[in-house]
């Protein structure tokens, strides 16, 4: 007699029962990641706003809690204080600045090695030693390299550029330039540390742009050579196209690095001659007249602008995409 097997009926099962339970293996995996942000990154937000709205200095920190008094009186003092819009505007082009010439530097610098040459590694190995070297190692010897009194930069300058004096790179907030005949003012310090900026960064975006760059099909540029392309039509036409998207990513992300970069100013310069940036004003506030409240209030406002300007750029973006894909 012929055994039969009985097949489970589907019918008895709860709809539903295997979708919910892969929703909740979901869940139990990415949990440890939702508890992380929310530990590190959302309740510090939270709480640094909460702050920016409640008068609190390092004395009375205990008596701040959800419940406190909350007042705008931060924010006014802020915005009226007198060095704000001076420090906005070094900020906004320390980080515009810094930003064009990094992935300008990057662009070249990916062009140059992209084609095979003999120690075409070495170089590209060199290239990234100012992106992993230690920021307070590379500050230090940019301070002693550029020191007025035994730098080598001044060195070089006074006795083959034939400099009149010394130049205190770093301490110095502007300095004069002759060009053409005309004597010119440029902002020493704040030019020094966007210069350091650009030659710290341009590695970051250099690997980005040399991995897109190593994309391309040769052929295109090939069949742009036949047809007789000279060098600049086949980057404008070939090669510009093809990073466009790239280089978008990178400015974003460079901006708002830049925009909040605080460590490589205040160990160059400490935030003077020319160079404070909001960034090392909150730390000032906040460590050098404990003003707690007023600290968080000038964050907040640090965040704001910024939001500001990547909506603006990322406006200014979308149109252009939507312009170039109508005019293809």
């Amino acid at each position: 007699m012929a055994s039969t097997t009985r097949w489970p009926s589907r019918a008895g099962r709860r709809p539903g029962t295997l979708a919910r339970q892969e929703a909740r293996a979901g869940l139990t995996l990415i949990s440890p990641t939702v508890v992380i942000v929310l530990v590190i990154v959302i309740i510090p937000v939270l709480w640094t706003i909460m702050l920016a709205f409640q008068r609190i200095r390092l004395l009375n920190l205990r008596e701040a809690g959800i419940f406190g008094s909350y007042t705008l009186e931060n924010f006014r003092l802020v915005l009226t204080s007198p060095g704000f819009l001076s420090a906005l505007t070094t900020t906004l082009i320390y980080t515009v600045v810094g930003t064009a010439l990094s992935i300008g530097v990057g662009l070249v610098a990916a062009l140059v090695v992209r084609s095979p040459f003999r120690g075409r590694s070495l170089v590209r190995g060199a290239m990234l030693l100012p992106y992993i070297a230690p920021v307070v190692a590379v500050t230090f010897v940019w301070q002693i390299m550029l020191n007025p009194q035994f730098g080598i930069a001044n060195q070089i300058g006074v006795s083959i550029l034939g400099w009149h004096h010394p130049i205190p790179f770093l301490s110095e907030q502007t300095g004069q330039v002759s060009l053409l005949g005309t004597s010119v003012h440029v902002p020493t310090a704040l030019l020094t540390v966007i210069a350091f900026d650009v030659w710290r960064y341009f590695p970051f975006t250099f690997l980005f742009i040399l991995a897109r760059l190593q994309a391309i099909p040769r052929e295109l540029e090939e069949a742009a050579i036949v047809d007789g392309a000279c060098p600049t039509q086949r980057f404008r036409h070939i090669i510009w196209p093809q990073l466009r998207t790239v280089i978008a990513v990178l400015a974003v992300l460079r901006f708002i690095w830049t925009f909040n970069k605080f460590d490589d100013v205040f160990l160059l310069t400490g935030g003077s001659a020319g160079t404070d940036v909001i960034s090392v004003r909150v730390y000032q506030l906040l460590t050098t007249q404990a003003d707690i409240g007023q600290s968080a209030a000038q964050a907040v406002v640090l965040a704001v602008v910024l939001v500001i300007c990547l909506g603006i750029y990322l406006a200014f973006f979308n149109k252009s995409g939507d312009e170039t894909g109508a005019d293809a």
